[in-house]
């Protein structure tokens, strides 16, 4: 927790995929005259609903949320673009006398929102673009390893544009894509939903159920025949990119594509974890009860 009388002040709910987050944020928000602003870098997009687990209007329960489907699936939404996005949110929540709550499982983009949109890049290198799509995609996830261990353990290893972008971002800089400043925008408790391995585990099984029954492969279908194509939904990665194979015949039978699903979400809990557990200052927690707690002694300058 970092503090600083002069900052405003705003309180972070984070943790894996299916973990309860969204819930808590919402209760917290409703308990304490808040506002949600999201975090998660696929929600930001229109359309992608069922597969990124986006709130309902009914979920909400009357609690303004900000940052969902502004962003047109067709082109990429940057982590750059997106500190500017919550900036602008986190002032709106403010200026209306609500407590801002940002809430989501992409780290990258908790950090953006924290600490600003400047970050290590490079310009689109075509030449070396072309070099790296002669690789394989392991190929790719190894040569990341070597050049930037850390960010190879939270990158999804499955998706393409993603790892030939951070090997361009490293050649070109010299350094990764997180941000460059470490000067904290606001005052700032981060609360983490705590669930054991076995407990999230079994979430995300009945969450993917439960998704499937809710039309997640009929979104997929929907998606592409409304322009998104095959290397796109790929590029989107998980949920997206698997069902793009299974239209696509690459993963034959319904079954075959449930089993890779569940294994797909599990590991990339697990590479949300391991960008979470680099941060000391989460104070992780089982229920709503104590993060309520945490957040008024937080809100009442008590740390």
């Amino acid at each position: 927790m970092q503090s600083s009388k002069r900052l405003p002040r705003l309180i972070v709910v984070l943790g894996p995929t299916a973990s309860g987050k969204s819930a808590l944020a919402v209760e917290l928000a409703r308990r304490l005259s808040g506002a949600v602003i999201s975090a998660d870098s696929r929600q930001v997009y229109r359309g992608l609903d069922v597969g990124t687990g986006k709130i309902t209007k009914r979920e909400m329960r009357g609690v303004p949320h900000y940052l969902l489907d502004v962003a047109d699936p067709r082109r990429q939404y940057t982590a750059a673009r997106y500190a500017k996005d919550a900036g602008r949110a986190t002032q709106k929540v403010l200026a209306r006398g609500k407590v801002p709550i940002l809430c989501g499982g992409t780290g990258l983009y908790i950090d953006a929102a924290l600490y600003g949109g400047t970050f290590a890049k490079g310009a689109p290198d075509p030449l070396f673009r072309k070099r790296m799509e002669r690789l394989s995609t392991e190929a790719l996830f190894v040569l990341l390893e070597q050049r930037d261990p850390a960010r190879a353990r939270t990158i999804d290893r499955h998706n393409r544009r993603r790892l030939i972008r951070a090997l361009e971002i490293i050649a070109a800089t010299g350094t990764s894509a997180r941000p460059l400043s470490r000067t904290l925008r606001f005052e700032t408790l981060k609360i983490g939903v705590a669930r054991s391995k076995t407990e999230l585990a079994r979430r995300i099984r009945v969450r993917l159920a439960r998704d499937l029954k809710r039309g997640l492969v009929q979104e997929v279908q929907r998606l592409h025949r409304d322009g998104l194509s095959f290397r796109r939904l790929n590029e989107l990665g998980l949920e997206y990119a698997l069902i793009a194979r299974y239209l696509k015949d690459e993963i034959k039978t319904r079954q075959e594509l449930e089993e890779a699903l569940g294994r797909a979400i599990i590991k990339y809990a697990k590479r949300q974890m391991t960008w979470f557990k680099r941060d000391p200052e989460i104070s992780w927690v089982s229920s709503s009860r104590k993060a309520l707690a945490l957040a008024r002694s937080f809100l009442k300058g008590v740390h």
